[in-house]
């Protein structure tokens, strides 16, 4: 049954995939709360641009995935609007402009803050959002894609907003980016363990395609027990960090339970697994950042 236009442009947006965009701001201003007081106004900037970059490239792949016909009748993750014929894909387009536009104006007021180096990470993340699937060499087709989560939605999210508030970089950081770019990667690597398939035909050259179902789901099972690992290594080793660090340990039971059903799901199931991963990294970030602040 088609949706109505509401439900199918909250469709496009894919608002269960957000909690990557909105995680590493949290995690940032946490860290960087404990070195300065935060200007609430650039918080809520960098929060906005997070979230328009991420609407921006959902829709911007519902649109380019279309046009490469990649998302046939046999997908098996949520029904894609412009494949679905619930959203004109000019449309669509239009709307990409709109978010990158509004995610643009939030990243003038972040540089005005933090110069330059907001502006080259405003424009990478924009470039890499629309290089995602398009392009001549998209990075979700040539097996690259997860590299790039990793660095953008882990490293440079988290390190860049804490450098906007604060002015300078701490090893602190860079290793909460580490973090979340391993559980967003996490996200990406269920997606690609489900679709792998179905990406095989159309020519998609995600990791789960080249190396195969073992090694998609070992992946997983490392990236999202990695984390866990992380934060006693910090909480341990890196000065300044302290026991704070440790309390998303309070997730571990269920780090190991999604794990196993890494190992034993397949196809449709795996969107359950999907959702529970993304809210798993905003879960986590809330907990280290309570930590952190508290402590």
């Amino acid at each position: 049954m088609k949706p109505s236009l509401f439900k199918a442009w909250i469709a496009a947006a894919r608002p269960q995939t957000l909690t990557v965009a909105v995680a590493p701001v949290l995690l940032g201003a946490a860290l960087a709360a404990e070195v300065t007081a935060l200007r609430m106004s650039l918080v809520l900037a960098a929060l906005v641009g997070a979230i328009c970059i991420q609407i921006g490239t959902n829709l911007f792949n519902d649109y380019a995935d279309f046009k490469k016909g990649a998302d046939g009748e046999d997908r098996l993750g949520p029904a894609r609007a412009c494949a679905s014929g619930w959203l004109n894909p000019a449309h669509v387009l239009r709307a990409v402009w709109v978010t990158f536009f509004i995610a643009v104006l939030a990243g003038l007021y972040l540089a005005m803050a933090g110069g330059w180096p907001i502006v080259l990470i405003g424009v990478a993340s924009l470039a890499c959002g629309l290089a995602y699937t398009g392009g001549p060499w998209p990075l979700a087709y040539v097996g690259i894609a997860d590299l790039f989560v990793f660095v953008f939605f882990g490293l440079v999210a988290v390190g860049g907003t804490y450098f906007v508030l604060t002015g300078s970089l701490s090893s602190t950081a860079i290793f909460g980016g580490a973090i979340l770019g391993c559980l967003a990667t996490a996200v990406l690597a269920v997606n690609n363990l489900r679709d792998r398939k179905g990406d095989k035909q159309a020519g998609k050259q995600t990791l789960a395609v080249r190396y195969g179902e073992a090694f998609a789901r070992n992946q997983f099972a490392l990236l999202i027990t990695a984390p866990a690992l992380l934060v006693v290594f910090v909480a341990m080793f890196v000065p300044g960090a302290g026991m704070g660090w440790l309390a998303p340990l309070a997730l571990a039971p269920w780090l190991v339970q999604l794990t196993r059903d890494a190992f034993r799901l397949d196809g449709m199931e795996l969107n359950d697994l999907l959702k529970k991963t993304a809210v798993t990294e905003l879960a986590f970030a809330i907990l280290l950042s309570a930590g952190i602040v508290l402590t």
